[in-house]
């Protein structure tokens, strides 16, 4: 099973899509939310993004929602 991890924040579509679409396909995931964690916050931004959902599939990244490339990673 691949490691997933979505860093996402309350208040963002898109990451309540993404979270939806991996519960239906029984794909585990760990959600970082950089409105509640500064931690999370700063790993994100080290990353280099600002935006969210930023979607790690173990070493493999994916801004955005992107239905067909998750697919692919998964």
């Amino acid at each position: 099973m691949r490691k997933v991890i979505i860093y996402t924040a309350s208040t963002c579509h898109s990451c309540t899509e993404v979270k939806d679409y991996l519960r239906t396909k029984k794909v585990p995931f760990i959600e970082r939310n950089v409105q509640q964690s500064e931690k999370a916050k700063k790993e994100l931004l080290d990353m280099g993004y600002r935006t969210v959902p930023i979607i790690l599939v173990d070493d493999e990244e994916i801004a955005g929602f992107n239905k067909e490339k998750l697919k692919k990673v998964l």
